[in-house]
C-alpha cells in the first residue's frame, strides 16, 4: 500500500501531469504498474480518508495547547520508533508541524499496513499530508527542504 502512494505522489504531485479523477481508470492504471487490486483500494481509501481529515469533526482537530507533551500509545511507539517521534517533536520544534498536523500525520502512519516506519518513510507521509491540507505550503516547502537538501541525509550533526 505504501508503494503505492509513493508511486501516486511521485508520479502525479511533482509532474504536470494533472491526477486522473476517475478511480476506475486510476486502478486500472495501477494495475497495470503491477500493483495488486486489495492494496490499491487500501491506498485510495487511505487517500479519500486524508481528504476526509480536514473536513470532517475530528476530536485533535481543535485548538489545542501548543505546548502541549504528546504521549503515544503502544501501537503508535510501535510503528514509529525513536528516531520517528523525535523527527515529529523536531518539526513541531521548527514550526513544520503543529499539533493538529501532527496528528494527522500519526493518524495516517496508523492506517498503514506497514508493521513499523522508518524515517525515511515517515518522511513522505508528512510531505503527503502537508500536500493535502491547504494553507501550509510554506511548511511543505520547507519539509522538502529538508528531505532534498541534505547532502547526507542528516538534518543536523
Amino acid at each position: 500500500m505504501f508503494d503505492i502512494l509513493m508511486y501516486l505522489f511521485e508520479n502525479y504531485v511533482h509532474s504536470e501531469v494533472e491526477l486522473l479523477v476517475d478511480e476506475d481508470e486510476l486502478t486500472q492504471e495501477l494495475t497495470r504498474a503491477g500493483f495488486h487490486q486489495s492494496a490499491i483500494i487500501k491506498a485510495l481509501a487511505w487517500l479519500e480518508h486524508l481528504a476526509s481529515l480536514q473536513e470532517s469533526d475530528q476530536p485533535y482537530l481543535c485548538n489545542h495547547d501548543q505546548h502541549s507533551f504528546r504521549i503515544y500509545t503502544q501501537a503508535e511507539m510501535d510503528k514509529l520508533d525513536v528516531e520517528c517521534r523525535g523527527f515529529l517533536l523536531f518539526l513541531e520544534q521548527i514550526k513544520v508541524l503543529n499539533v493538529e498536523l501532527r496528528e494527522m500525520v500519526i493518524d495516517r502512519v496508523m492506517e498503514l499496513d506497514e508493521p513499523a516506519l522508518i524515517l525515511e518513510d515517515l518522511k513522505w507521509v508528512i510531505l503527503m499530508v502537508l500536500f493535502n491540507v491547504p494553507g501550509n505550503e510554506s511548511a511543505y516547502e520547507q519539509m522538502e527542504d529538508l528531505i532534498f537538501e541534505q547532502p547526507d541525509g542528516r538534518l543536523h550533526s
